[in-house]
Order: C-alpha cells, then sequence, then structure tokens
C-alpha cells in the first residue's frame, strides 16, 4: 500500500493513539518523521522516541512513546490537538514575519526551512521562513 503523505499518516497515528490512550505508536520511519519526533520530544509533547531495525524487513520503525501527565484515570494526554498544515497539493509556505503564533505561544508550529526542521521560534531567531509542515498543541 503506499501512503501518499506520509506526514500526515504520522500524525494522525500520533492523534489516534492520544485518543485511544496509548503509551506507543509505530510507524515507518524516514529523515523528516524523525525530525519532527525530535521537535515534539524536545518541546515536552513526546516522551521519547527511537529508531528500530525489523528483522523481516528493509524499513525501519520509529517508535513514540506518547507523554501524559496525571496517574491512573485523571491520566491526560500532553498532546491536545495536532493539525497538518502544508499538504501535498497544497503546499504552505511562509516569511519570517508572517510565521504562525500558536495559541498565542502555548502550541508549537513545526517548519521545514533551508536550515533544516526547526519550531517556528526558532526559525524567527534564526530569520527564516518555509514549509508550515503542522501546528501542536
Amino acid at each position: 500500500m503506499t501512503i501518499i503523505d506520509p506526514i500526515a499518516d504520522m500524525l494522525t497515528r500520533i492523534r489516534n493513539a492520544v485518543m485511544a490512550g496509548h503509551a506507543l505508536v509505530a510507524m515507518p520511519s524516514s529523515k523528516l518523521k524523525v525530525e519532527i519526533a525530535r521537535i515534539m520530544k524536545d518541546e515536552g509533547y513526546l516522551e521519547g522516541f527511537d529508531v528500530v531495525d525489523q528483522d523481516d524487513s528493509t524499513q525501519k520503525v520509529l517508535r513514540l512513546k506518547i507523554k501524559y501527565v496525571g496517574e491512573r484515570r485523571e491520566r491526560k494526554p500532553v498532546i491536545s490537538g495536532i493539525e497538518r498544515i502544508s499538504k501535498p497539493g497544497r503546499r504552505v509556505y511562509t516569511k519570517r514575519q508572517d510565521i504562525p503564533w500558536v495559541l498565542s505561544g502555548i502550541g508549537v508550529a513545526i517548519l521545514s526551512t533551508p536550515k533544516g526542521v526547526m519550531t517556528g521560534s526558532r526559525a524567527r531567531q534564526l530569520g527564516v521562513g518555509g514549509e508550515i509542515i503542522c501546528k501542536v498543541w
């Protein structure tokens, strides 16, 4: 099965795992997915991630550990929303001064810039724009 938009597939898997209360979610790995996972971990939305070689497959698997706060029945996910912005059918690019704020700075926008994949606030600091991949809050 061919996936048209692997980033949207990643975000949907994360969204579904959060809604179902799962601790781990696995997906096929790529460099861009690993960078998005790294940013989400650095921003505190994930507990961790790792890339694992499968014995029976040539494709590596990216495993994400979803972060929750609270104990047992009062347990709530840190990720309350995740949205894909730039899609294969409609790419969304932004200039440095037009990088969006997500929930007035509570959330984070993830951008693909000429200097690499980074958060919106980091892109503002470096003075670069780029493609808005997604928003997480």
